[in-house]
């Protein structure tokens, strides 16, 4: 392939890949593919609905469930093109232009999960530590605030490491490692000084992958320990039963997390393969895992979700 400076940038494709080895199947695969897009789509829509419908459910807790969905549908409507074009009709190029807009909501959309997840956890810290003082703490504006704040926090932290790859002459193989573009695998192709691009990921490693399940943890913690020092063992049990579904969450968005991030920093040499797999669990595990899991561990969701069914097929 031929070499690419900033002067032609403005006509340089990025080719995307499939699943090494696997290309004469990429019709079959992209069967399972589909179903999880669908559930990660008509989940999260359903999930929007009931909350938006219940009056009930028009609480801080539920809020910020909407935020997530939102989260999450964002995050699966960003792959799905690239992944099902390549699967159905090997259409592996993409423009320089919009494989930068895709790295740009991927991972606005990746950091807004983990945000959303940390502003769950306070929202249980105060429910269960400050239960009296919930409705004045989490106020509608609170929350509303806390949601811009998110968005502002998450843009802001992508922007400026856009900018600096955009700035840099990619010069090496066109060929990405995914079916979608991603910021360290996109590096990978300059030729030029990256130096302080690193620097700036690793910082923005430790200000959002690293210092949010710090605070979670630490939230956690202090939920612990009030539920021990003051509640019953009945009342402990239900306390954290509340929790269950924000943990689960945070285990499905967090593992894959990690171990994409230790893939590309220490299993560079590594079967293609283990790569394109750990990068499609990231991205596709918490669309399609918390529609299911918050469906199945809230009372009031799962309540909605049979109102909002049976009113349908009353109609």
């Amino acid at each position: 392939m031929s070499e690419v400076t900033n002067t032609t940038q403005k006509s340089f494709y990025f080719i995307l890949t499939g699943i090494p080895g696997f290309e004469a199947s990429h019709i079959w695969i992209s069967i399972p593919f589909c179903c999880l897009y669908t559930i990660s789509i008509v989940g999260n829509i359903t999930v929007l609905t009931v909350i938006r419908i219940e009056p009930a459910l028009h609480q801080p807790m539920y809020q910020f469930l909407s935020m997530l969905a939102l989260t999450d549908l964002g995050l699966t409507l960003t792959t799905l093109p690239t992944v099902m074009q390549i699967l159905w009709f090997n259409a592996q190029a993409i423009s320089f232009e919009a494989c930068f807009a895709q790295v740009f909501f991927i991972h606005t959309f990746s950091f807004m999960e983990s945000s959303v997840l940390l502003a769950m956890s306070f929202d249980c810290y105060v429910a269960i530590c400050r239960p009296l003082h919930y409705a004045t703490i989490l106020t509608s504006q609170v929350v509303c605030r806390t949601g811009l704040a998110i968005i502002c926090r998450c843009v802001l932290a992508v922007l400026p490491s856009l900018f600096l790859l955009k700035r840099l002459p990619f010069c090496r193989s066109h060929l990405l490692s995914h079916s979608y573009c991603l910021h360290q695998d996109m590096i990978r192709l300059v030729c030029g000084d990256i130096r302080f691009n690193s620097w700036y990921g690793f910082a923005l490693v430790l200000l959002i992958i690293v210092m949010d399940p710090l605070l979670i943890v630490l939230s956690y913690t202090l939920i612990l320990k009030s539920i021990l020092g003051t509640a019953t063992r009945t009342e402990r049990f239900r306390a954290l039963n509340n929790c269950l579904s924000h943990i689960l969450a945070l285990l499905v968005l967090y593992v894959p997390m990690v171990g994409l991030s230790m893939t590309h920093r220490f299993a560079k040499h590594a079967s293609p393969l283990v790569h394109v797999i750990i990068a499609n669990i990231y991205l596709l595990a918490p669309p399609v895992m918390n529609p299911i899991i918050y469906s199945v561990k809230t009372k009031q969701i799962r309540q909605g979700i049979f109102r909002l069914l049976f009113q349908r097929k009353v109609h």
